[in-house]
């Protein structure tokens, strides 16, 4: 994903920097390194990943839909496996009526009942996993998006990502812009939502 790759990179070009400045210079070289950078320097700042992704408003509203989704299968689901045990039930009360070769037809036929059931629920399963995938990228591309434009709008060198158990372990509270970044993105959702119904219901001008 790339607002990861971005915090990878962004971690080991700060793992260089800080091994360069603290590195003597070898014998017989002047080294002018803490002159073109100093790490003191650099403007950072991070957010709580977690908290960024769960407060946007766009996640919440298609992990809204997605679970709506997954209701509604939830029920064919239900429905169909209620009927297949209704018709297992119908023929274990009937077999013994039935012809040898009737008997194994109808066996036959809810055997492929059974797997047709099965792959039904492996596919809708598959499907929302696919949609919660494909959210989780498109939500992580939006973040990188807005937070390159954050970045640029406040000076910052470098935006980090902190989750727990991840590889900040402690970072000065008065870095952390996480409200900060859930209020723009959140404007910014907004306005592009109003935006697009406007710009859809605009009619080409005529040409004179």
């Amino acid at each position: 994903m790339k607002n990861l790759t971005t915090i990878i990179s962004a971690l080991a070009v700060f793992g260089l920097l800080s091994g360069a400045c603290n590195s003597p210079a070898p014998e017989g070289e002047v080294t002018n390194i803490a002159d073109e950078v100093n790490i003191a320097d650099l403007k950072v700042a991070y957010i709580v990943t977690d908290s960024v992704i769960n407060n946007f408003e766009y996640f919440k509203e298609k992990s809204a839909e997605i679970a709506e989704k997954g209701k509604k299968y939830e029920g064919e689901l239900t429905n169909r496996a209620r009927g297949f045990e209704q018709e297992v039930q119908n023929f274990q009360n009937s077999a013994s009526t039935m012809t040898m070769n009737q008997a194994r037809a109808k066996e036959e036929e809810l055997v492929t009942k059974e797997r047709n059931l099965v792959a039904y629920r492996e596919n809708i399963m598959q499907e929302l996993s696919a949609d919660e995938t494909k959210l989780y990228n498109d939500v992580y591309d939006m973040i990188q998006e807005y937070l390159n434009d954050y970045a640029a709008e406040n000076d910052l060198e470098m935006i980090l990502s902190y989750t727990r158990g991840g590889g900040v372990w402690y970072a000065n509270k008065t870095l952390d812009i996480t409200d900060s970044v859930v209020k723009g993105i959140n404007d910014d959702y907004k306005n592009k939502e109003e935006a697009a119904p406007a710009s859809e219901n605009e009619e080409p001008s005529e040409e004179e």
